[in-house]
C-alpha cells in the first residue's frame, strides 16, 4: 500500500517537534476564539435585560421534563470517551505512525477493495501527517466537549449527527469497516470496531428527545444488541476459526495469540504479567475459555431480546463485569503503547447495554410528578371539559381562528423578509443576550472541530506532499552565500556545459550514479517534479545532474539513465560528464565523496543537492537521500526543491 506509508520512523524529532508546533498553534486560535466568543455572550447579555424564563435553565426550556438518564448516560459517555481519543490523538508518534503502523496493518488482513480504499483515504494522512494528526486531535476533543456541553435541543441533536459522521469516517478510513471483512472476525478483540459504536451512540442522541419517553426505545436498543450478542456468539462458536484450540500445531490459537502479542506492548509491568499468565492459560485450555465465552455472550443476548427490567437488570451487570475483564485480559485497555486510538469496544458496548437498560426502566423519583404540577393538570383537563361542553368552545374558536390569521398575515407578510429582521444587530443581539451557557459551549466546541478540520481539508486538496517529511529524512538545509565553484563539462547530448553558461537561471545541482538501482532513480523523478511543480517559472530554473561513478561515467550511459527514467524528454535536463580528473574536481569543491563498491558496478556516494542562484552563488545545501523512496517522499522532496528555487528566483 504505498500511498500509505510515508516509511518514516514516527519518533523522528523533526516530526514530533512539527507535530507539537501545530498542536499548540490551532490550542492557541482555539482558546482565543473561544474566549471572544465567551466576551461577546457576555458583554451581550450585560448590555440587555435578559427575561427570567431565559434564565431558567434546561427545565424550563424543555417544559420541565429533565433528559432521560439514558440518553444522558450515551451523550457523557460518549463525550468523555470522543475526549480522550483526541487525547491519545496527541502523542508525539501519531502523526508519523498512524497510517504506516496501525492503519495498514490493520487493512492488510481485508480483502482487496478494503485495502485499495483505505489507501485512497490514508494517502492524505501520509502526505501531510502534521495536518491530518492535529485535526484528528481537534476534531475529536470538539465533538466530545460538543456533546457534553449541549444538553438539550437541537445543538444536542446535532452533536450526535457530528458524531455519527466522523464516527464512520474513522472506522471506514481509521479502522478498515472495524475488520468485519478480515478473518478472525471477534467480540473479545474488538468487532465491529469500536467507532462504529460511537456511530451508533450519536445515532440514538440525534433522535428527537420525544423518543426517549417510555421503554420502546430501550426495547430496541436492547434487541439490536441481543441480536449482536447471539450473532457474535455463533461466530465465537463457529468450528475452524481457531478459537476453541488453545494451541494449534504448537503455535498459540486465535485467542492466545492475541493475548500473547498484546502482552508485548509497552506498558507497565504487572499489567503484561497479567496478560503472559492468561495467554498461558488460554494456550492450556482454549475449549474451556471459549466455551465460557460463547455461553455467555449467548445468555446476555437471549436475555436482552426478551426486554424484560428485571432480567435485563441482572445481564447488564454480568455484561459490565465481562466487558471490563475482556477489556483488560485480552484488548489490553486498548490504548497503550504510544499508538493506541480509542479504548477499544468493550467500553462503548458497556454504555450501550447499560442505556439500554436505563430506557427501558423507569426512574424511581423522575417519573413523580410534584403536587403542583397535578393541580394544574386537573385545573387544565376541568377547562379542556368545559370547552368540550361548549361554555368557551366560542372563544376558543375564535381565538384560534384570529390567531392563526394574525400569524398567518404576519408570515405572509415576512415570509420573505423573516431572515433579514433575525439578521439585523438588534434581533442578533437578543438572541445572544438570551442564549444559555451550554448553548454558548455548543458553539465554542463546534468552533474547535472547524479550527482542526479547516488546516485538514486545506491539505487534502493539496496533490503535493508536506516538506516536513524531506526535512524528517535528510535533516534541514544549509543556508549558504557562498560563490559556487565553477566547471565545464558534458552533458548527454555532447555539448560543453559549463556553470558560468548558466548564469542568469537557477541551477538545482546534485549527483546521480548512472547505473544505479537504488536511490540514484528516484532522486532523478524528485528532480523531474519539481519542474512540474515551477510551472511557468521552470523556464528559468535548470535541473543538473553530475555522474558519481568513476567507471561507468560516459554519455553512453548517462543517456540510457535518462531514458529508463523519463528524463530525456525533460528540456531543462542536464545530466553531465567528463575525464576521471574533471568529475573528481567537481566533487571536491563540492563535497561530494565517490567510492566504487566491490564486486558491483554502482557506486556509494552521499547524497546532496545544492540550489545555486541565477549570480551564481550557492543559496541552499541539503541532503536530498530519498529514504524509503515513496510517493509521499518523492513528492514532499520535490516541493521543498522547487520552493527553495522560487526563493532564488526571488533574489534575482
Amino acid at each position: 500500500m504505498p500511498g500509505m506509508n510515508s516509511g518514516l520512523n514516527p519518533a523522528d524529532p523533526t516530526l514530533v517537534a512539527a507535530f507539537r508546533s501545530a498542536l499548540f498553534h490551532q490550542g492557541a486560535i482555539a482558546l482565543i476564539a473561544i474566549v471572544f466568543l465567551w466576551l461577546i455572550w457576555a458583554t451581550a447579555r450585560t448590555w440587555r435585560v435578559v427575561p427570567p424564563a431565559a434564565k431558567g435553565g434546561e427545565a424550563s426550556a424543555a417544559g420541565g421534563k429533565p433528559e432521560d438518564r439514558a440518553r444522558r448516560l450515551l451523550r457523557v459517555g460518549f463525550g468523555v470517551l470522543w475526549i480522550f481519543d483526541g487525547i491519545l490523538q496527541a502523542q508525539p508518534k501519531m502523526a508519523g505512525g498512524l497510517a504506516s503502523l496501525v492503519i495498514q496493518p490493520t487493512a492488510a488482513a481485508s480483502p482487496a477493495w478494503v485495502q485499495h480504499l483505505v489507501n485512497w483515504g490514508g494517502t492524505a494522512w501520509s502526505y501531510h501527517p502534521i495536518q491530518a494528526g492535529a485535526a484528528s486531535v481537534w476534531i475529536q476533543v470538539g465533538i466530545g466537549a460538543w456533546l457534553i456541553a449541549a444538553s438539550r435541543g437541537p445543538w444536542s441533536r446535532l452533536a450526535g449527527v457530528a458524531s455519527v459522521g466522523w464516527g464512520l469516517v474513522v472506522w471506514v478510513f481509521g479502522e478498515s469497516f472495524g475488520g468485519i471483512f478480515a478473518p478472525g472476525l471477534s467480540l473479545l478483540t474488538g468487532a465491529p470496531g469500536a467507532v462504529l459504536l460511537y456511530a451508533v451512540a450519536g445515532a440514538l442522541i440525534a433522535l428527537p428527545e420525544g423518543a426517549w419517553r417510555g421503554p420502546r426505545l430501550g426495547r430496541l436498543l436492547l434487541a439490536g444488541l441481543g441480536l449482536f450478542f447471539l450473532g457474535m456468539a455463533l461466530l465465537q462458536a463457529w468450528p475452524g476459526r481457531g478459537f476453541w484450540q488453545g494451541t494449534l500445531d504448537g503455535k498459540p490459537g486465535t485467542l492466545a495469540g492475541m493475548v500473547q502479542s498484546m502482552s508485548g506492548t509497552s506498558q507497565p509491568h504487572f499489567l503484561s504479567s497479567l496478560l503472559s499468565a492468561f495467554g498461558s492459560f488460554t494456550a492450556s485450555n482454549g475449549f474451556a475459555v471459549n466455551l465460557v465465552v460463547v455461553i455467555a455472550l449467548a445468555a446476555m443476548g437471549a436475555v436482552f431480546l426478551t426486554g424484560r427490567p428485571r432480567l435485563v437488570r441482572y445481564a447488564a451487570g454480568f455484561g459490565i463485569v465481562f466487558c471490563l475483564a475482556d477489556w483488560v485480559l485480552v484488548q489490553d485497555l486498548g490504548f497503550l503503547g504510544g499508538l493506541g486510538t480509542d479504548p477499544n469496544s468493550m467500553i462503548p458496548v458497556a454504555l450501550l447495554f447499560s442505556a439500554g437498560y436505563l430506557a427501558l426502566a423507569p426512574a424511581p423519583q423522575e417519573a413523580t410528578v410534584s403536587q403542583e404540577a397535578v393541580v394544574a393538570e386537573e385545573a387544565g383537563l376541568a377547562t379542556a371539559g368545559v370547552a368540550g361542553d361548549g361554555g368557551t368552545a366560542a372563544s376558543s374558536g375564535m381565538a384560534e381562528d384570529s390567531g392563526t390569521a394574525g400569524s398567518s398575515g404576519t408570515n405572509g407578510d415576512s415570509g420573505t423578509g423573516g431572515w433579514r429582521r433575525r439578521l439585523r444587530p438588534q434581533a442578533l443581539g437578543a438572541a445572544l443576550a438570551t442564549a444559555r451557557a451550554r448553548s454558548v459551549a455548543a458553539v465554542a466546541a463546534l468552533v474547535v472541530i472547524v479550527i482542526g478540520a479547516a488546516p485538514m481539508a486545506a491539505a487534502a486538496a493539496n496533490r503535493t506532499a508536506d516538506p516536513i517529511l524531506a526535512l524528517a529524512i535528510a535533516g534541514n538545509s544549509a543556508s549558504l552565500d557562498l560563490p559556487a565553484p565553477g566547471f565545464t563539462l558534458t552533458d548527454q547530448d555532447g555539448r560543453t556545459v559549463s556553470l558560468a553558461s548558466l548564469r542568469g537561471k537557477v541551477v538545482l545541482m546534485t549527483f546521480l550514479d548512472p547505473v544505479c538501482t537504488s536511490d540514484c532513480p528516484i532522486i532523478g523523478q524528485e528532480f523531474k517534479q519539481t519542474g512540474q511543480l515551477l510551472g511557468a517559472q521552470n523556464k528559468n530554473v535548470e535541473l543538473v545532474a553530475v555522474v558519481a561513478n568513476q567507471i561507468y561515467r560516459s554519455t553512453l550511459y548517462t543517456r540510457a539513465f535518462d531514458q529508463q527514467e523519463g528524463l530525456a524528454t525533460v528540456p531543462n535536463w542536464l545530466y553531465l560528464t567528463g575525464s576521471l580528473s574533471q568529475l573528481s574536481a567537481v566533487w571536491e569543491h563540492y563535497g561530494v565523496t565517490v567510492q566504487n563498491l566491490p564486486a558491483g558496478a554502482m557506486s556509494a556516494h552521499n547524497d546532496v543537492a545544492v540550489v545555486i542562484d541565477p549570480s551564481g552563488v550557492i543559496r541552499e545545501e541539503l541532503g536530498d537521500d530519498p529514504g524509503p523512496g515513496t510517493s509521499s517522499t518523492e513528492s514532499s522532496f520535490s516541493v521543498l526543491l522547487s520552493q527553495y528555487a522560487r526563493q532564488a528566483l526571488g533574489r534575482s
